[in-house]
Parts: C-alpha cells; sequence; structure tokens
C-alpha cells in the first residue's frame, strides 16, 4: 500500500512534465472531480471508453446508438471549454451493430456513427493520435479502457495502447481493475512503473481528496 500511495502522489503532487492522463471507461459522472483536478495538473488529457461519447455528443455529433450519458452533456461541454487543447478526443471509433461480442463491425470517424449501430473500442486514427500524444512523456497515468473490453473484439485498442506505454520510458501508473487486466492481458504489466487494482481509491487520490491511509502515512 505504502508503494501505491508513493506512485499516486508523484502524479498528484509533484509531477514531472510532460505529465499526460488518460481516462476511459463507461461514464463521465463518477469522473468529474478527477477530470477537473487532472485538467489542472497534466499536459494533456486522453478520454477514451463510453465516456469519450458523452464528449463526443457534446461536440455536437450524433452518437446513434453509442453509451451517452444524456444528463452529462452539459457537463461534458463545459469541461471541454475549461481543458482548452488539452483534452484529447477519439477521432475515428470502430462500431459494432449491436452489444455482444460476435456484433457485426465497421471503422467511422466519430462524426459519422451510422445509425443503429455504436461505439465498441477506439479505431486506428485515434490510436496513432494518441500515441503521439505520449511520445517523450515523463508520467502517464491510465485509468479505464478504451472500448468495450470484456469483448475481446473490442479490447484491441486497449491493448494496443498498453503495448505501446510499455515502451514509452516514462513513470506509467496505471489504476483500476479493467486497466490493470489489461496490462496483464497484453504481456506488458511487468513493464509499468506501477499497476494497482485499487480503481476506487487510485479514483480518489486523482481528484485530489486526502485518504486516510494517506494522512497516517504523513504522519509517520
Amino acid at each position: 500500500m505504502e508503494q501505491e500511495l508513493e506512485y499516486l502522489s508523484r502524479a498528484t503532487d509533484s509531477p514531472q512534465h510532460p505529465y499526460i492522463a488518460i481516462l476511459g471507461g463507461a461514464k463521465i459522472s463518477d469522473k468529474i472531480a478527477v477530470i477537473e483536478n487532472l485538467l489542472k495538473k497534466c499536459d494533456r488529457l486522453i478520454i477514451g471508453g463510453g465516456m469519450a461519447n458523452t464528449f463526443l455528443a457534446a461536440k455536437g455529433y450524433a452518437m446513434a446508438d453509442s453509451l451517452v450519458e444524456a444528463e452529462a452533456v452539459e457537463t461534458a461541454r463545459g469541461l471541454l471549454a475549461e481543458a482548452g487543447g488539452k483534452l484529447l478526443l477519439p477521432l475515428d471509433a470502430v462500431v459494432g451493430d449491436k452489444f455482444e461480442a460476435e456484433a457485426a463491425t465497421q471503422i467511422v470517424d466519430v462524426d459519422k456513427v451510422p445509425a443503429g449501430w455504436r461505439v465498441m473500442d477506439i479505431g486506428p486514427r485515434s490510436l496513432e493520435a494518441f500515441q503521439a500524444a505520449l511520445k517523450g512523456a515523463k508520467l502517464v497515468v491510465w485509468n479505464g479502457p478504451m472500448g468495450v473490453s470484456e469483448f475481446p473484439k473490442f479490447a484491441e485498442g486497449t491493448f494496443a495502447l498498453a503495448k505501446f506505454l510499455a515502451g514509452v520510458g516514462a513513470v506509467t501508473v496505471i489504476g483500476g481493475g479493467d486497466s490493470a487486466s489489461a496490462v496483464k492481458k497484453a504481456g506488458v504489466a511487468k513493464q509499468m512503473t506501477h499497476v494497482s487494482t485499487g480503481g476506487g481509491a487510485s479514483l480518489e487520490f486523482l481528484e485530489g481528496k486526502v485518504l486516510p491511509g494517506v494522512a497516517a502515512l504523513n504522519k509517520k
């Protein structure tokens, strides 16, 4: 636990720059405070997974049957305005015709999701843009997958990003069960500086909250 807190502290208190944060997973609503805190500290914030759809909807794109948190679109619009050019969203996506492991797929630009289809993973142009942003990073913090990673067909973007991250040469802090599982499945967990499975604790820390365990350690 002490080692985990040390790495999370490094990410939140005195990060090395360039500092790139990567957030994925389904929802914005449980990560609003994290996004706001990270925008104050990181140089770029990469957003993938289902939560990216809500940001794309906030930009006015029709997301068809993709997961979008309607009640968070206005919040996403505010975060986009606050972020300036810091926030990096997907450019293209792997879409599926249903939410199933064996759905039919195609790759489309994020502003051209066909009716009846849904975003399931980042596309190749998005991966290239994210990799370009990560080159030269000194610190990378990653929480949440880039797609519906429980379906192998839609875990490819997450795995490709994990493999790329292993060779960046940055301090890499991976937080959360899905991200931890992804780096393990991609065979690169040992090349990351720190992998934490405690998603809730790492998110609270990235929000800037002082956790009881941290307070106790700091008093020693």
